[in-house]
């Protein structure tokens, strides 16, 4: 009988290859372009590896030293942070060990509702709510309260992000989420749903931990001269923009230099519009400075889309390098449109243009025969929910809840999934992601693979080998072969509605040129 094998005694390429069995690789790349990078890796948030992978990852790195340094990526490439003393002590201990530090390419920063100051009296609000008593301990909330008062009042967390951010040398992503425990969530719902005088002793509210950790965070990242490039704020509130120009207005330029990926979502309905016009110079000022921009995206809630202009936000600035650029919940014209994917023509392979509604005077049509005729790079584009803005309005004058599948059509999430180009952790159970996973999109590698790749006339792909002059390298008509409708006239736009199998439809026509004739 042959004497068993050691495993100290497998090649490090071999225990590799375990590990990521265990959990996915660490370095595998992202590519910004595809479909999928600004829905998926910017807006799902981080979550915890299961309990025995995180134990088995464990128990491997306590088996010996080089164990120990094989497994490291595997922890620490995407480090999440709670604003918590327990969470920022964790990070304090991270960042203290270079080794470990090193490795991290990711950083989320999870940030709950902050209690206002004078109005955290837990205790006196739920004594009066007598069918919470037993089931939401005050001893819990006050603990949260004093452990955020504590930190705000020391700048604890200001000193270790300094740290971390300082720490992190290889950092490339840079996370805001907002976080809402179990806990808080039912205090949230005991909240609203009281009408005892004693409910105007507590108080949570996301602006001020937006707003603080929005500063504090980017404070760190000019302190420490962070080499990061990508930002995502799914949930951010406008306010913070104007945070960051009152009290901070060099870091903008600075910062904004520095990214190739930037996604904001603002998730404020108050008086959104005319905090977004206020923020309206803040923008100018971060996107003349961002011209590595590859990836960008700008949205706000479905159920409110803004009324302005897109120049109001992106003031008519050019990015050489743009790959992808997506929008969500506005009101516009169809010349708005054209006018910023014509001057991102030649770079231009993604699109998105999520709960756009188009006024009175403008047709879908249009928008789509320009995107066909002269965005020759383009491989995706995206027109999820889109619509006109008098039958939006007139779906939701009698409601005050429509599901948004209702919004033209059948539109659930599993009937709009795209292919993955790369693996991404699920949402955390503890998450506030409040928009009920419309602004995810499920993944799913054989599911409507054309959407992402173009009909499958386009699917041919030319050896490298060959001559530019063979026959085989040289544009031929696919017409007969497609079966996307010949014209806009075909496309079926009435310019009062959009249904869910048109958009479907018209996503496919749009980068569904024929490589001899490209007409609309």
């Amino acid at each position: 009988m042959s004497k068993s094998s050691n495993p100290r005694d497998l090649s490090n390429e071999l225990l590799k290859d375990i590990l990521d069995i265990i959990d996915a690789d660490p370095d595998r790349s992202i590519n910004i372009d595809r479909r999928a990078y600004l829905s998926v890796e910017s807006f799902r948030l981080p979550s915890p590896p299961l309990p025995s992978r995180a134990h088995d990852i464990g128990n491997f790195r306590l088996t010996c030293r080089r164990f120990a340094e094989i497994g490291i990526p595997y922890q620490f490439t995407k480090v999440a942070t709670r604003f918590s003393r327990h969470g920022l002590d964790r990070l304090d201990k991270i960042c203290s060990q270079s080794h470990l530090a090193k490795h991290t390419r990711k950083f989320s920063y999870l940030v709950p509702y902050f209690y206002v100051e004078g109005r955290e009296k837990i205790e006196l609000f739920l004594e009066s709510e007598s069918q919470h008593k037993g089931w939401l301990a005050p001893a819990l909330f006050q603990n949260k309260a004093d452990d955020q008062r504590r930190i705000l009042q020391t700048a604890e967390d200001t000193r270790i992000l300094r740290k971390a951010m300082a720490a992190f040398v290889s950092l490339q992503h840079v996370q805001i989420l907002r976080l809402q425990d179990e806990a808080d969530r039912m205090l949230l719902e005991a909240l609203q749903e009281s009408h005892l005088p004693q409910a105007s002793t507590v108080d949570l509210k996301w602006t001020p931990a937006c707003v603080h950790a929005t500063s504090t965070v980017a404070q760190a990242l000019l302190h420490a001269r962070s080499p990061f490039s990508r930002f995502s704020g799914p949930m951010m509130n406008s306010q913070s923009a104007l945070v960051i120009k009152d009290r901070i207005p060099h870091t903008v330029t600075l910062l904004a230099s520095r990214l190739t990926c930037l996604e904001l979502h603002f998730d404020d309905t108050e008086a959104l519009e005319e905090r977004m016009r206020a923020t309206s110079p803040v923008f100018k000022t971060v996107f003349a400075a961002a011209q590595n921009l590859q990836a960008l995206h700008i949205g706000f809630p479905s159920r409110s889309p803004v009324d302005m202009g897109l120049e109001e936000v992106f003031h008519s600035v050019h990015w050489e390098k743009l790959r992808a650029f997506g929008i969500q919940a506005w009101r516009l014209t169809g010349d708005e449109i054209i006018q910023l994917a014509r001057r991102h023509s030649k770079t231009l392979r993604g699109l998105r243009l999520r709960d756009v509604q188009l006024r009175d005077g403008s047709m879908w049509k249009d928008v789509l025969a320009m995107l066909r005729r002269e965005m020759e790079q383009l491989d995706w584009v995206s027109l999820r929910r889109v619509d006109y803005a008098r039958h939006f309005d007139e779906m939701w004058a009698d409601s005050m809840e429509v599901a948004d599948g209702s919004l033209g059509g059948s539109e659930s999430d599993e009937e709009d999934e795209f292919p993955p180009h790369f693996r991404v952790p699920g949402s955390d159970n503890d998450s506030d992601y409040s928009h009920n996973d419309e602004d995810m999109e499920s993944e799913n590698e054989h599911s409507l693979a054309d959407t992402d790749h173009g009909p499958e006339a386009n699917d041919i792909a030319l050896s490298p080998t060959l001559s530019p002059n063979t026959t085989a390298s040289l544009p031929f008509c696919t017409c007969s072969r497609s079966s996307d409708p010949a014209g806009t006239d075909d496309l079926g736009d009435n310019g009062l509605f959009v249904l869910y199998h048109q958009r479907k439809m018209w996503e496919k026509w749009v980068i569904g040129r024929c490589p001899e004739h490209n007409t609309n």
